[in-house]
């Protein structure tokens, strides 16, 4: 090799060396939570959606950040790594809720960039197989006779997902929802657990939990979804609480967002990849095995979606004596 081949070579290689990494190299995915549950789910769907559609050269590395339903991985992105163009980190209805109610901090809903929905559940009103609750109608007209015998079950404490539903339901039999009774619980499986023991005599739960509790065994029953439609699957039988005369919805929305500083171009690189992958039968494929319905948006339309969202559950927040957190 010559001198001007070699002085050529070794350019490249300093160059390849010193090139920038796109956003899709060495990809990471930060679940806000430890192994094993919702967020945990989250990023292994894009983990192996992502490879099996050859969107990414590597498989992507997850990594756990557990803290406040999302909140100390909100704080490290904004704050420590707001530029890193190939991290993406989890996100659930949940996350924009506590983001309602000022449950991250300084941080609001206005601090990220959100990049794409991939999923979603519904909430979903459940009792015992062997519960005379029939229907909504039923479950409101029971407590409207004597609140004090209606027990509602729970995951999680005042102002939680599980609580606004319960709540929800309540009012709509025009109870006040402080008056209903609640009795919180680590999680949904203690929560169907004492259902099935007649310790409680409604679960606000989720639909997916529901249909997964369901094939495993659980005598329980799905009095209604809180779909804007009717599910797909087995619950496909299950009438919404729209059908049935009253108006609640609780989507509860799975996805990502990237940090604040990332460029435009680096999250348009994202948004068009999640796009494109969530098209594929593999991605819907995976999505069903995770117990997930379909919810698709990214880019411009998410960040309109979520922003929506959070100032409804302000609203919700405000409406119920929460604390609620001011916008910037």
């Amino acid at each position: 090799m010559n001198r001007k081949a070699a002085l050529m070579t070794l350019v490249l290689a300093c160059a390849a060396a010193t090139a920038v990494a796109g956003p899709l190299d060495k990809t990471e995915c930060i679940a806000p939570a430890k192994p094993g549950g919702g967020f945990d789910l989250t990023c292994k769907l894009a983990q192996s959606s992502l490879m099996q559609g050859k969107f990414v050269a590597d498989p992507m590395r997850i990594t756990y950040m557990p803290g406040g339903i999302g909140a100390v991985a909100y704080n490290a992105i904004v704050a420590q790594r707001p530029a890193e163009a190939n991290t993406i980190v989890a996100f659930s209805g949940g996350s924009l809720l506590n983001l309602a109610q000022g449950k991250f901090g300084r941080y609001n809903e206005n601090d990220v960039h959100w990049l794409a929905a991939v999923g979603s559940d519904f909430g979903a009103i459940i009792v015992a197989e062997g519960s005379p609750l029939k229907s909504m109608k039923d479950l409101v007209a029971a407590v409207k006779a004597d609140p004090t015998k209606v027990v509602f079950g729970a995951g999680g404490t005042v102002g939680s997902q599980d609580w606004m539903k319960a709540a929800l339901t309540a009012r709509s039999a025009g109870l006040n929802p402080k008056s209903m009774r609640f009795v919180a619980f680590e999680g949904g499986g203690e929560a169907i657990t004492a259902l099935q023991g007649g310790h409680v005599q409604v679960y606000s739960g989720d639909a997916s939990e529901a249909e997964q509790q369901m094939k495993a065994g659980a005598k329980i029953r799905v009095l209604a979804v809180m779909s804007d439609k009717r599910l797909e699957g087995s619950l496909a039988g299950v009438p919404t609480a729209k059908e049935q005369g009253f108006d609640i919805e609780w989507p509860i929305i799975r996805g990502f967002y990237v940090g604040p500083k990332v460029s435009d171009a680096d999250y348009k690189v994202w948004a068009d990849t999640f796009s494109k992958m969530m098209a594929t039968p593999e991605f819907n494929k995976l999505r069903v095995e995770r117990g997930l319905f379909p919810f698709a948006k990214t880019g411009p339309e998410l960040d309109a979606y979520v922003k929506a969202r959070v100032a409804y559950y302000r609203t919700l927040a405000k409406d119920f004596g929460l604390n609620v957190a001011v916008a910037k």
